[in-house]
């Protein structure tokens, strides 16, 4: 059962999908669709497989649920990025830290990801909801472009979707690579000094990137 498609579940019903949906999350996340077994899941969920497909029908379809989940779960969090009262350096530098925040408190959506991708989007395209779920962020930051061009702190001519790219590769890749970057320059990268050095880097580049 796919997140678009929820029917009314009585709440025995309700908690044993949610702690399914739960136990599946970690599992994707540390194992992939590949490696992960059903078994595993449903054990962890305290549930059985019976439950499991009740619920979901086959493991590929709880994987795009979680997948879905994911998705909506940062897009709601971008909604409440409020920027808008912000003059244009201070808004894209806020935007710049939320993503980068979003994605080291949640290294399980980077997994997740970067799974999807090897399969080549092959889930995501069957989705019925993840296409409606357009960056909200996207939109804030065309905002946020077209008051600082206006203003004069931007140059002109910015294509939103191509910086958004850019501020989510900037953190992703960070996220996504930390354990073998802190390995290879003998430094701790996932601290919040790292963190925060991090963003400042990013705001940084970003925003000499933005210089009229």
């Amino acid at each position: 059962m796919a997140a678009s498609e929820a029917v009314a579940l009585s709440p025995r019903a309700s908690a044993t999908r949610q702690r399914i949906l739960d136990a599946a999350l970690i599992e994707f996340a540390e194992k992939g669709l590949a490696g992960s077994r059903v078994d595993e899941i449903a054990a962890r969920a305290g549930a059985n497989k019976r439950m499991l497909y009740a619920h979901f029908g086959s493991k590929e379809e709880l994987w795009l649920t979680v997948l879905e989940r994911a998705y909506a779960a940062k897009r709601a969090e971008e909604r409440a990025v409020e920027v808008a009262g912000l003059p244009p350096g201070e808004a894209m530098a806020r935007l710049v830290a939320f993503n980068l925040r979003y994605t080291s408190r949640h290294p399980e959506f980077v997994a997740l990801l970067n799974q999807e991708n090897l399969h080549r989007a092959a889930y995501l395209r069957r989705s019925g909801d993840v296409p409606a779920m357009y960056s909200p962020m996207l939109e804030t930051l065309r905002g946020v472009l077209e008051r600082g061009a206006a203003a004069g702190v931007f140059r002109a001519g910015v294509d939103p979707m191509q910086l958004y790219i850019s501020v989510l590769a900037l953190g992703h890749f960070y996220v996504a690579n930390r354990h073998t970057l802190s390995t290879i320059f003998g430094a701790a990268l996932d601290t919040e000094a790292a963190i925060a050095a991090r963003e400042a880097h990013i705001a940084e580049v970003v925003l000499g990137y933005l210089r009229p």
